[in-house]
């Protein structure tokens, strides 16, 4: 079947950023085609039955992020098929190998608060009180950290709500380093350790400034809503994206792989795929693909300042990821029973585990003793496997250059070790496994770079302004209808949908006569910031 040969925007991926974006352009009434490299969409959002009757998500699997983000909420997935379920606990972290009492946050605060004040005297309290103030923050300061840079109407709202200072005290807490935050609101590790796992959700060392961001925001969105994941798996997330996406209009292709974007002027006017197919743009071109391909493969280099060349040279990307799938056919025996109800389990390290887990992928070693996520898809969702066993993945890193096959082996013996040590006769229990190399999860998409799932580095050098590289920091780029609507923009990485939504609202904004003084106004501001 042909793809059209002329289109409004063409967006350029079909990961869950680019899926939004043609949403939201289709609600504008425009003719949008979505070209996908991939037999399927989804990106780093896809289930598949690896194992006869256990369905493994194949990257991302819980959705904190998704179920807070006001770009997925405007679109009504649950119209659309997508259904949630929920662990009973939320999250927990084991101390040590010998911990038979890990801490673990429950979807009700009063359990978790009581918890905490258990292992040590006022913890709780202080468990309560940052959920309260969570509670007032919660939706102008999503608004800030989501909103292209630099953000407006989130700091208004967020000044009005709290006042001045603190408002202040607020940004000095969130740009500290995970491992001092962790201190400065709790006296015992337990609820430390909480915070300090749910911070290597991103790839910022624990003791940089600006690695509690992630920690902060993932302990309170698992307090307030869980970390819920799809029924029937993390493609029916897709699914959703996808029936949304067509039903507004939009045509999705897969097996499109757009090789080659035209640039007359200072405007995109048609993209060419592998298969020599070409696709007149008429009004834009979004880019859900990671940054450096787009800079340096798809648009013609006159196109593109030297100097913004010249900046990708040192652009990083974030760690490479190990994945191993497992099919048990009994709950995973941990030697603390009170992870048996949490849907992600972080074990393998404490806070000094954490700093030499860390410094081994900062100096080029394979660790021996690596920090795992560790994810009971079944316990969240009883879809995901037949009645008393369970589908279930771990997931740690390599150093970047260290992303060859052969130390993913390495790694992943590793991994198979550390459970065991957590859960005596884990290995018993496993009746399938599947490896997921760096190389494997770059092969099912293009954007996982070596396996760097979040388009980038989230250290605060890569974030925000500098966001794919320095002045930038939104979805512009110097071709006048040309917008990165992917992880490697900011607010980076996620399944949030905000990328997208940013690259669709700039289209919108800047598109037409009316759009010609914002136009004007970007290419300014690039020229000066670029230059």
């Amino acid at each position: 079947m042909s793809i059209p040969t002329a289109a409004d925007a063409v967006v350029i991926g079909a990961g869950h950023n680019g899926l939004v974006a043609a949403a939201m352009l289709a609600d504008a009434g425009w003719d949008v085609v979505v070209l996908e490299a991939q037999p399927e969409p989804g990106g780093a959002v896809k289930s598949a039955e690896l194992f006869p009757g256990f369905v493994s998500d194949m990257y991302s699997a819980f959705y904190p992020l998704s179920v807070a983000s006001p770009a997925l909420k405007a679109l009504r997935l649950e119209d659309h098929g997508l259904r949630w379920s929920h662990s009973p606990a939320v999250v927990g972290h084991a101390q040590s190998a010998e911990d038979d009492d890990a801490p673990v946050v429950w979807r009700e605060i009063d359990r978790t608060a009581e918890d905490l004040e258990r292992r040590c005297t006022g913890d709780g309290v202080r468990w309560r009180e940052l959920f309260e103030q969570w509670q007032r923050i919660k939706e102008p300061l999503l608004e800030t950290l989501f909103a292209p840079f630099p953000p407006v109407r989130g700091p208004v709202r967020l000044l009005r709500e709290i006042g001045t200072a603190e408002a202040v005290r607020l940004a000095h807490l969130l740009m500290l380093p995970a491992g001092v935050m962790a201190r400065h609101l709790f006296d015992g590790e337990a609820a430390r350790l909480l915070l300090l796992g749910n911070a290597m959700h991103a790839d910022v060392p624990i003791d940089a400034p600006g690695s509690a961001v992630m920690g902060y925001m993932l302990i309170m969105l698992g307090q307030h809503g869980g970390f819920p994941v799809p029924v029937g798996g993390a493609g029916q997330l897709t699914a959703a994206l996808v029936n949304r996406a067509t039903s507004a209009g939009a045509r999705v292709e897969c097996g499109r792989e757009v090789d080659a974007i035209d640039v007359r002027g200072h405007r995109a006017v048609s993209v060419h795929t592998t298969g020599g197919e070409t696709v007149r743009v008429r009004r834009a071109v979004i880019a859900d693909t990671s940054a450096p391909r787009l800079y340096r493969h798809l648009l013609p280099r006159a196109a593109v300042p030297n100097s913004v060349l010249r900046s990708f040279d040192r652009f990083v990307w974030d760690t490479p990821v190990l994945k191993v799938n497992y099919a048990l056919d009994a709950p995973v025996p941990w030697r603390s029973k009170s992870l048996n109800d949490a849907g992600t389990v972080h074990i393998g390290a404490d806070h000094d585990g954490l700093i030499r887990w860390m410094a081994d992928l900062h100096t080029g070693t394979v660790p021996l003793n690596p920090f795992l996520l560790f994810g009971q898809m079944t316990t969240a969702d009883p879809t995901r496997s037949p009645a008393g066993t369970e589908s279930a993945w771990a997931y740690t890193h390599l150093p970047r250059d260290a992303a060859d096959d052969a130390s993913a082996d390495q790694l992943s013996a590793g991994v198979d070790m550390v459970l065991e040590k957590y859960a005596p006769g884990f290995a018993d229990h496993v009746i399938g496994k599947s490896i997921q190399r760096p190389s494997d999860l770059e092969a099912g998409d293009a954007n996982l770079h070596a396996g760097a799932v979040n388009g980038g580095t989230s250290q605060l050098f890569q974030q925000l302004v500098f966001r794919p590289v320095p002045g930038f920091g939104g979805a512009q780029t110097p071709v006048d209808n040309v917008y990165l609507g992917s992880a490697g923009t900011s607010p980076g990485g996620g399944v949030h949908g905000i990328c997208g939504r940013n690259a669709a609202r700039a289209a919108l904004a800047q598109d037409g006569r009316r759009g010609w003084p914002r136009r004007r106004l970007n290419r300014a501001v690039l020229s000066l910031l670029t230059r």
